[in-house]
């Protein structure tokens, strides 16, 4: 199982190029950032928790751009981008350009979003959010595949286009579908390359990998290969990563808190060994 690392990358703390190297350096899999376009000033968290740090997150096709031009070996990804506040045929080259200039790095972990006052500042329905994630990604699919794509979905409708590049990838960057509610899996399914659920909504390890296993059978039955599990967000804890592990789940993501250099550093110092020994 592969150990990555997840941050809400922002304009304090380490900047992302510098958090690149280092958590290559450290033998660390993976790096991913996770997005919010702004945090509406009543926004409040079901669990309570602040909200205005989202609004302080660098662009993550931005940041992750950064983190490609100084690492070479190190997997990135947005966990997760919100579809859902994002034209697709703009959103379809930015992917394809960090696909092409990372030498194919890249894995498109993708999302609805939550925060139902930022969905409507982008006019996104709330109440349609799911559909209108699967329409786009499915859009972006035909962009990155075809010489001359066209749409002609439920919320995405144009004509044929031309729009190059395409990514590096035989078909297009690994979609990961994030969520864990009850529709997660359908969505997967029906427009994912791979699931990112988060760690902290589950009941336990059990959870998982009952969820794990059923989401493989199904896309056996229809014919896929694997389907690989991203976990976002899993402790820092080796009986757990390894608990996880034998429940087949193929990367976790560690949730880095953003803070001074030297507190980064010395947190992924401290982790380097759970990497190392995955």
């Amino acid at each position: 199982m592969d150990i990555g690392i997840t941050v809400f990358s922002g304009a304090y703390g380490l900047a992302p190029p510098a958090l690149g190297r280092a958590v290559e350096e450290r033998g660390f899999e993976s790096l991913f950032f996770p997005e919010h376009t702004h945090i509406p000033v009543d926004t409040t968290r079901a669990d309570g928790r602040p909200a205005r740090g989202y609004a302080e997150t660098y662009d993550p096709f931005v940041a992750l751009s950064a983190v490609a031009a100084v690492t070479t070996r190190l997997t990135i990804g947005t966990g997760v981008c919100l579809v859902t506040q994002r034209d697709p045929i703009v959103l379809a080259k930015e992917v394809a350009c960090l696909d092409r200039l990372s030498g194919g790095r890249f894995l498109f972990g993708v999302g609805a979003g939550w925060n139902r006052l930022e969905l409507a500042n982008h006019g996104t329905d709330p109440r349609t959010r799911m559909a209108l994630l699967a329409d786009r990604v499915q859009a972006m699919r035909a962009i990155w595949t075809a010489d001359e794509a066209e749409c002609h979905g439920p919320f995405v409708d144009f004509e044929p286009i031309w729009s190059w590049p395409k990514p590096v990838r035989l078909l297009h960057p690994p979609v990961l579908v994030g969520g864990n509610g009850p529709g997660a899996e359908d969505r997967v399914i029906a427009v994912g390359d791979g699931w990112i659920p988060q760690c902290g909504p589950l009941a336990d390890v059990e959870e998982l990998n009952r969820r794990a296993a059923s989401l493989r059978r199904r896309a056996a039955d229809a014919g896929r290969g694997p389907v690989p599990v991203t976990l976002f967000g899993t402790p820092p804890d080796r009986a757990l990563l390894d608990a996880f592990a034998a429940a087949g789940v193929d990367r976790c993501l560690l949730p880095l808190r953003p803070g001074p250099e030297h507190e980064i550093l010395g947190q992924l110092d401290k982790w380097a060994p759970l990497a190392t020994a995955a």
